[in-house]
């Protein structure tokens, strides 16, 4: 995000170069780079005649450097953005000649997503001396609640722990699709406000109360009424709550408490900083390790592990997937 930030400044002053090769897993950060050029870099009346986006599925390397060639008409440069550009990635060494000497009055744009060029290979040593080459890495989901709370407060908002950790369990790691509904939450709510799990579950319709993070904690505290509540209402709605996830959810919980076993300071400061969780959920962790001792807490991963396959249609095609649920709740927790 840094990174990011110093890129669009350096754009902002002016500091332009003739090349920017935006590659890597994570979509948003090359597409917030890439609309900013689009958006900023020419004034409006120099756009028509001055500045093309191209798709990667419709060009060759040659047609976007006769493009990058062209001189700009009544302004300082030209633009040309080739979005999608991951669809040329089986030509797009080709480009290492022009990178070699580019057109300074042109900025190339390149949206390379979900790939990354071989470091080895002649074009990113060219891309390296003349533009930028920015990779744009996918976030671990125990970036992303910490991820959200800054971009929140970069806009004065903030958002309850629950909350962040809500969203992060329900729309995962996509950047994209979390800014999406972050800006559907900013329209309804004022500047200033803490947006809350009541905030999430009325605008986003994600339940603060039958979801994977209040399962968690249910498990966590062996509280086996509320477990089965939340177990019931995901067999009632299995599109929103599917096995696999939960699953996986799970996994990763009794993972970090095996960890947390085996930590000799358990202080919170030091737990939280282990686990990398929000130090909001230690007491979360700290109350589960006490009803899951270490060996139970072994038993139970080998058994997420058992139903994880389950989960995934292996040996159990008859069995619906909240009756899978239920009994693997019924195998953790007693």
């Amino acid at each position: 995000m840094d990174e990011v930030k110093q890129l669009i400044l350096d754009i902002k002053k002016g500091n332009l170069k003739p090349i920017y090769f935006l590659m890597g897993e994570e979509a948003y950060y090359i597409d917030s780079v890439s609309d900013y050029i689009e958006a900023n870099v020419l004034a409006e009346e120099e756009k028509g005649f001055n500045q093309m986006v191209l798709y990667g599925r419709d060009v060759t390397i040659d047609d976007i450097v006769g493009n990058a060639k062209r001189y700009p008409m009544m302004a300082e440069r030209q633009v040309v953005i080739v979005k999608e550009a991951q669809d040329l990635s089986r030509s797009i060494e080709k480009l290492a000649a022009y990178a070699a000497n580019p057109q300074p009055t042109t900025v190339l744009v390149f949206n390379y997503k979900y790939k990354k060029l071989d470091k080895r290979k002649a074009l990113y040593k060219a891309l390296k001396k003349v533009g930028v080459v920015f990779e744009s890495k996918k976030l671990y989901e125990n970036q992303v609640a910490d991820w959200i709370r800054r971009v929140l407060s970069g806009q004065n908002y903030t958002i309850s722990p629950k909350a962040a950790q809500m969203l992060v369990e329900f729309l995962g790691t996509d950047l994209s699709k979390i800014n999406n509904e972050l800006s559907k939450l900013k329209i309804v709510l004022p500047a200033g406000t803490e947006i809350t799990p009541e905030h999430v579950e009325e605008n986003i319709g994600i339940s603060k109360d039958y979801n994977n993070f209040e399962l968690r904690k249910a498990v966590g505290e062996g509280n086996i009424l509320k477990a089965h509540k939340i177990a019931h209402y995901f067999a009632d709605n299995p599109k929103d709550n599917p096995m696999v996830v939960t699953v996986s959810l799970l996994f990763n919980f009794f993972s970090q408490l095996l960890h947390l076993h085996g930590l000799s300071d358990k202080n919170p400061r030091n737990v939280a900083s282990a686990l990398k969780v929000n130090p909001y959920f230690v007491n979360e962790y700290i109350t589960a390790a006490r009803h899951y001792p270490m060996r139970k807490v072994s038993e139970v991963i080998a058994t997420l592990r058992e139903f994880d396959v389950k989960s995934k249609g292996v040996g159990s095609n008859s069995v619906s997937q909240g009756d899978l649920l239920k009994e693997l709740l019924v195998r953790i927790m007693n």
